[in-house]
């Protein structure tokens, strides 16, 4: 067990913060950061209109979700390009970078053309959440293009033209150069890029959406959570599939139909059943705690308490702590696993419905959470019973752990 965690420690934590660390990674990962207030915009209204749907004098405000969340592919092309500029350390092309992969995401949603061309068509929803992954094609595309044109340093050492001109040719050329990159491929090669990503990344979508997908998903975050890396930078992975899978379920209810894809923020989070008291479910451990044997746990059980019933498990991670404490870290690896299955095997044989609805905040304590995003009132079934599972699987490891720390005192 030394070796083991000296290998985390010494090895595979620093090699994943370097790996996280690399520009584009971590201006993706960024990205999703910075357009959460968009889709938390959209959450307040389908929260709205759950109470809507039972109180129908209230206005409708869905057209707030249509310029909101229904534009997200937009948000993110133009995120996503000014991120790599920004972790490039090239501020200078931000604003710009960002503006020109809003048009070279327009162009790959592959418009056409009214016969005398005087009408431009576009499909509304590729626009949104289900073009996400064509969005962050366009970023990076257009990053990369920025980047490698920056190398040239064209004009940077010109004392002839005024710096505003020398600036105005830095930023036209790979203006030109990404759009009409986008343009050949789409209206000279007349290839559908958005059919062409979404299929590239099916393979991605459709293992996330496998039983497998989600168990890997929940312990690969908690893993790397017990060694101090945030779950956050799983965003650039995660974030676009749950997108995709969600405007499906969304467009599914609207249609009348029922969701089939499970595997969605508000599965894995919003609902508290997966993350009770945040990731690894660590609120049955701090409800021991609040029993404990020793005085420091005891005390530390009531600090921790108020955020984990939020579902915000960082000061239980940290203070117990979970992170790098072998007797600990097995069973929030083991609720990680047993969580999702449960959660999976309870939606697809349709004992709790499949969230369709946005809601992109796990800080609302569960079970209100999970019947508000689920809209059945079994989540509280469950709640019940995954804090039983979680609760025996915390248990003999906590004891170990609060004798000894019970026995430091007394020493």
């Amino acid at each position: 067990m030394n070796k083991f965690m000296d290998w985390l420690t010494d090895t595979l934590a620093p090699a994943t913060k370097k790996f996280f660390s690399r520009p584009y990674i971590n201006a993706v990962a960024s990205a999703m950061q910075k357009i959460l207030p968009f889709i938390l915009a959209a959450s307040v209204i389908y929260v709205y209109n759950v109470f809507r749907a039972y109180l129908p004098a209230l206005p409708d405000l869905s057209k707030l979700i249509d310029y909101t969340y229904r534009f997200l592919g937009i948000i993110v092309a133009f995120t996503v390009a000014s991120q790599i500029m920004d972790k490039l350390d090239l501020q200078r092309y931000t604003i710009n970078a960002g503006l020109t992969a809003v048009l070279v995401f327009i162009v790959f949603l592959c418009p056409s053309y009214s016969e005398d061309g005087a009408t431009i068509l576009f499909t509304f929803a590729r626009f949104g959440p289900t073009g996400m992954f064509v969005s962050l094609a366009a970023g990076i595309v257009t990053g990369i293009l920025y980047h490698l044109f920056s190398k040239l340093h064209l004009l940077e050492s010109n004392d002839t033209l005024p710096d505003f001109i020398s600036e105005w040719i830095n930023n036209i050329i790979p203006i030109l150069l990404s759009v009409g990159l986008a343009i050949v491929l789409v209206f000279s090669l007349k290839l559908d890029i958005f059919n062409i990503v979404q299929a590239a990344f099916m393979p991605l979508q459709n293992f996330m959406q496998s039983l497998p997908g989600m168990v890997t998903l929940s312990l690969v975050q908690t893993f790397f959570f017990t060694m101090g890396i945030s779950p956050w930078v799983w965003g650039a992975i995660r974030n676009p599939v749950f997108a995709v899978a969600l405007a499906a379920n969304i467009a599914a209810a609207e249609a009348g139909q029922a969701p089939v894809h499970i595997v969605t923020y508000e599965t894995m989070f919003a609902i508290a059943l997966i993350t009770m008291g945040g990731q690894g479910s660590p609120l049955p451990l701090n409800v021991l705690m609040l029993k404990s044997k020793s005085k420091r746990v005891r005390t530390l059980g009531k600090v921790c308490i108020g955020p984990t019933l939020f579902n915000i498990s960082e000061p239980i991670m940290y203070g117990a702590p979970i992170v790098f404490n072998p007797l600990l870290m097995i069973p929030a690896w083991a609720a990680a696993v047993i969580g999702p299955v449960i959660v999976w095997c309870a939606m697809k044989f349709g004992l709790l419905a499949i969230p369709a609805m946005s809601m992109n905040v796990g800080q609302i304590p569960a079970p209100i959470s999970t019947v508000m995003v689920c809209q059945d009132w079994r989540g509280l079934i469950w709640y019940v019973i995954l804090f039983i599972v979680y609760l025996a699987i915390w248990y003999p490891f906590f004891k170990v752990w609060d004798a000894q720390e019970a026995a430091k005192e007394l020493s």
